[in-house]
């Protein structure tokens, strides 16, 4: 059998086998990827998510040069929100039916891990019901360096401040030599996946991720995708918890100091690389179509090159927004309902274990759209 008949039988396939794959036609590849999405997640469902990211501060040591985000300390806009404005984000949140939170910030070295465990502490108090998520790998080794504690030591003393999960932000492509090149402060790849380890034998979430358009080649996509494999086979044996989901976008340089300078990613790219990973990732059921950085029509081509799920309102995204003047910073429940209508798939609101916790009745949340 060729490798995409292998593939639809179930096979595993292996670095050559991934390489192989990115030389086919991207329709053949995309096919396979489709019919794997409807066999590994419920077939009928596009799932959403409804929660809101909140980037507490943008004071930043590594200085990435693809982050348009961060600020030095001396800059005049820098800033720190308080436990009172990040509450009052979550509050907002809640109104609109949301039970999930994604705080992530820059490596502050002013701020104390009692700090941070004071923001959980009053954020557990006021809003019991909401999730949060917080707190990316990078952001954990910046704690790590403060305090000279372990990273497993300082993911404990988060969670049992009221830490949950933690957001697998900060993979980008885990090959050194290319994320050096552009952030040569930037985690490690050994880091990366040390810290995400740590998290999920403690029982928290994390999201697998992938950026791509950093001036990788196919080598290393299957580089990175081998490495969430392999982990997530790690995390399942060992500690019965691993990635529920993985998202996957391309890197935004419009406003960064890299602009011009990688070469960021295409659509083609974009879902070639997409259906490759639903392909490649057998032990991972969630896959994100990344509407904020590709927009909302490819977000729905990539429902049929493996992606089963629209991602989530986000309500805010300060981020990638800011390294794009094409990224949208939210999407109301309406719109993504409608997205998905029109790709031809039923809405199902989901939790971040990708279970399904609500299905809507569309005509309903769409009678009001006018």
């Amino acid at each position: 059998m060729d490798v995409l008949e292998r593939a639809l039988a179930g096979e595993r396939l292996g670095r050559e086998d991934l390489m192989e794959l990115y030389r086919l036609p991207l329709p053949e590849v995309a096919a396979v990827a489709h019919q794997l999405r409807l066999e590994r997640a419920d077939p009928r469902y596009v799932t959403y998510l409804i929660d809101r990211n909140i980037n507490y501060t943008n004071v930043c040591t590594v200085a990435c040069g693809y982050c348009a985000f961060y600020r030095t300390r001396r800059q005049p806009d820098v800033y720190t929100l308080s436990y009172e404005e990040i509450g009052q984000k979550v509050a907002e949140l809640e109104a609109v039916g949301g039970r999930r939170i994604l705080l992530q910030g820059g490596v502050n070295p002013d701020l104390p891990l009692e700090w941070y465990e004071g923001l959980l502490r009053y954020l557990k108090e006021r809003h019991p019901a909401v999730r949060i998520d917080a707190f990316s790998p990078e952001e954990i080794l910046g704690l790590e360096k403060l305090t000279g504690l372990p990273a497993r030591q300082v993911l404990e003393r988060l969670q049992a401040s009221g830490l949950d999960g933690m957001p697998g932000a900060g993979a980008e492509i885990l090959v050194d030599r290319i994320r050096h090149a552009a952030a040569p402060a930037r985690i490690s790849t050994a880091d990366w996946l040390r810290i995400v380890e740590d998290a999920l034998s403690l029982g928290m979430y994390s999201l697998a991720s992938m950026v791509i358009g950093m001036g990788e080649g196919a080598a290393e996509r299957v580089e990175h995708l081998l490495l969430v494999r392999d982990l997530q086979d790690r995390a399942l044996e060992r500690y019965q918890n691993g990635f529920s989901g993985f998202a996957l976008w391309t890197m935004q340089l419009e406003k960064t100091r890299l602009a011009g300078k990688l070469p960021g990613a295409s659509a083609y790219e974009y879902l070639q690389t997409l259906a490759i990973a639903r392909i490649a990732l057998d032990n991972i059921a969630g896959h994100q179509a990344s509407w904020p950085t590709m927009g909302f029509k490819i977000a729905q081509t990539a429902l049929y090159y493996g992606a089963n799920d629209f991602g989530s309102t986000m309500l805010e995204e300060n981020v990638v927004s800011a390294a794009s003047g094409n990224v949208r910073r939210s999407a109301t429940v309406r719109e993504i309902v409608r997205q998905i209508v029109e790709a031809g798939f039923e809405p199902a609101e989901r939790n971040v274990f990708y279970e399904i916790i609500n299905i809507p009745d569309p005509r309903e949340i769409l009678a009001t759209d006018q």
